[in-house]
């Protein structure tokens, strides 16, 4: 029986995933051929969407951009034997995209039924768990500290260290929060993996309480993930009938389990604070800090809460060693990073590669440059409230601390190409209207600044004494990022003031006819 990969990730229903695995089961079941569907993950070349995939004595073949009308040509070119077909992409994994990456974290995303716990271990799940096991909680935190992982949220604070300091917080129970509320645009690597390899979260969070001796672990999932829920909920229910999740996990005598929280949709709930007090029952609002939720965070209690990458990398680093991890990346920015591809762009996607490669090989060679042919103007790095980078500093090495120095972020991997049409005048509008609309509300920086934001903006744009708004916009913008109590409001001031920086003169459009005049 010949096995056919039709993608369940999110990216692939939207483009028909779903009427592609109907139009193939009505024809295999009309020409009498017997085949046996799995539904996997994407691989992350997210133009070819949906990417069926057929498993050949060769190797796996795949067809791209499969229509339902091409499934009777494509049963007619004998794609079940992997025969040629306008379509065809070849074999999957020698696709110059799949083939240079080096995949870590990604590693079962896209090749693996997400949901069969058996097809997990056969492609070396539970190693990490095993080993973790093996070497004891002290051991298990040293070996985080040596990989040089930091978090993959955006911070980038080293998650040994968090680990560490939660595991010495004195208390009568401790607590793991994964941070699923990716809801920053243009980042998409929390779902892929949670659609495509969600043992692999499971599995980390396993892992990470049983180094600071917690029994309880959420993952706190945004509302607009309905399709992640679903998988989640479905790997959750296996582990726990497998033993991998319980009172005696995997037969250690180690009790933990995990529950799946779903958020309100606030954007907010992905600061940690606003976070633990939405997981608590409460608003979504921020935390003043300290005391950090190392120290009092869940209920109270010493907590850690890390990004879905984040977690979900610790499995391949107690099975590869911390060494290993560490050897991959540059200066202080060790390991790989999941760069998502999005905008204006040929070739979008998830592509996992160590930190290190410049902002102009990830955006013209790996994303083959803009879609509509046109020069890119700019790249959004880090979600809406990351700076605007032009393609003057496209030398600049992804890592944390070479963007730093340029003022901007790399965030949590995500990357917005636009092209010369870009109105970056309006792009700055909108990161400020951005914050207006999602600020809690807590602190006066945000709340009023980025409503006077937005209207200062609007007035530059009117051509009503430029270079005083533009003075005060600066001056708001500092206020914003130095009084602010999170990342919010602190982080919003960097799209515009990155903006002012390097395009000036779509803020002075208005006042240019009068000057030429």
């Amino acid at each position: 029986m010949t096995k056919v990969y039709v993608p369940r990730d999110m990216a692939a229903l939207a483009v028909g995933a779903k009427r592609v695995l109907a139009a193939i089961e009505k024809e295999a079941a009309a020409r009498g051929e017997a085949i046996q569907i799995v539904r996997n993950g994407s691989r992350g070349l997210l133009w070819l969407e949906p990417l069926v995939e057929v498993e050949t004595p060769e190797g796996r073949i795949g067809y791209g951009n499969v229509k339902p009308s091409d499934v009777p040509s494509l049963f007619d070119a004998g794609f079940l034997r992997g025969g040629a077909h306008p379509l065809s992409i070849g074999k999957v994994e020698e696709h110059p995209y799949w083939a240079k990456q080096t995949r870590v974290t990604f590693e079962r995303v896209g090749v693996i039924d997400p949901v069969n716990l058996d097809d997990y271990v056969a492609h070396g799940g539970g190693q990490g768990l095993a080993k973790a096991f093996e070497i004891g909680p002290a051991k298990v935190i040293e070996e985080v500290t040596k990989s040089g992982l930091r978090g993959r949220g955006g911070a980038g604070f080293p998650a040994g260290i968090k680990w560490k300091t939660v595991a010495d917080a004195p208390a009568d129970r401790r607590y793991v929060v994964t941070n699923a509320d990716e809801g920053d645009s243009g980042t998409f690597a929390d779902r892929m993996v949670m659609e495509g390899d969600p043992f692999v979260l499971i599995e980390g969070m396993t892992i990470c309480g049983y180094a600071i001796g917690a029994s309880k672990g959420f993952i706190y999932l945004r509302a607009e993930y309905p399709q992640c829920a679903e998988v989640l909920t479905e790997a959750l229910e296996a582990a726990r009938k497998a033993g991998w999740l319980g009172p005696n996990v995997r037969g250690s005598g180690f009790a933990f389990d995990i529950e799946l929280r779903i958020g309100a949709g606030a954007y907010v709930c992905g600061e940690e604070t606003s976070l633990l007090e939405s997981l608590e029952g409460k608003r979504g609002i921020v935390r003043a800090k300290p005391p950090l939720p190392a120290h009092v965070g869940f209920m109270s209690r010493p907590t850690v809460v890390n990004n879905v990458l984040t977690l979900a990398t610790a499995p391949a680093i107690l099975a590869k060693g911390g060494e290993y991890y560490a050897s991959l990346g540059v200066g202080r920015s060790r390991g790989t990073m999941p760069l998502q591809i999005a905008g204006n762009v040929k070739f979008g996607g998830l592509y996992e590669t160590p930190f290190g490669l410049t902002l102009g090989e990830i955006v013209n060679d790996i994303g083959g440059g803009s879609l509509s042919g046109r020069p890119v103007r700019a790249v959004q790095c880090g979600g809406p409230l990351g700076a605007y980078v032009p393609p003057s500093l496209f030398d600049t090495p992804f890592d944390y601390e070479a963007f730093q120095k340029h003022d901007s972020l790399i965030g949590h991997g995500g990357l917005v190409v636009f092209d010369d049409t870009v109105d970056m005048a309006q792009m700055a509008r909108f990161g400020m209207e951005f914050c207006a609309i999602e600020s809690c509300g807590k602190c006066t920086p945000c709340r009023i600044g980025s409503t006077r934001g937005v209207e200062t903006i609007d007035r530059i744009v009117e051509g009503v004494d430029v270079e005083a708004n533009i003075e005060l916009l600066s001056d708001l913008c500092h206020t914003m990022k130095f009084g602010s109590l999170c990342a919010l409001g602190g982080f919003a001031p960097y799209p515009v003031e990155s903006a002012l920086r390097h395009y000036p003169e779509d803020f002075r459009k208005a006042t240019l006819p009068a000057a030429a005049e």
